[in-house]
C-alpha cells in the first residue's frame, strides 16, 4: 500500500493515523512519525502510484471488520480495536478501569517477598 514517502502526507496532515489490511514498508521510517499505523504486515515492494487516497468518511471493511465514519480505532503492536461511537466513553471508562487494576496488581507482585 505505502511507505515512508507516501505515508509523509498522513504526518504533514496532523491525521492520526493509517489502518490498513495492506501492507505497508519502511518501518523505521513510519516509527518516527507522530501517527498511529496498523497494517496486515511488512512489504519490501514499491507499490507504484496505483493505492492513492480517493475517498474519506465513507464506511471500510478492515480485516473482516465493518468500521464507519465516527468509529474509534485504537491500535498498539498487538493489534488494533475498532470502537462504535455509541460506546467509546463506556469503553474508555472500562479501559482506565482494568488499567488501574492492573497498576495495584503490579504494586502487589512487587510487594510480594
Amino acid at each position: 500500500m505505502g511507505g515512508g514517502t507516501k505515508l509523509l502526507r498522513v504526518q504533514e496532515h496532523g491525521l492520526a493515523g493509517v489502518l490498513t489490511d495492506a501492507r505497508l514498508r519502511d518501518f523505521d521510517e513510519l516509527a518516527r512519525y507522530d501517527f498511529a499505523a496498523y497494517c496486515g504486515g511488512e512489504t519490501t515492494r514499491w507499490g507504484g502510484d496505483e493505492v492513492t487516497p480517493f475517498q474519506s468518511n465513507v464506511p471500510v471493511v478492515v480485516g473482516g471488520v465493518g468500521i464507519f465514519p465516527g468509529y474509534w480505532v485504537f491500535a498498539d503492536s498487538s493489534g488494533a480495536a475498532v470502537i462504535p461511537a455509541n460506546q467509546v466513553k463506556e469503553v474508555l471508562t472500562l479501559a482506565r478501569r482494568i488499567e488501574g487494576e492492573d497498576a495495584g496488581f503490579r504494586d502487589d507482585i512487587t510487594r510480594e517477598p
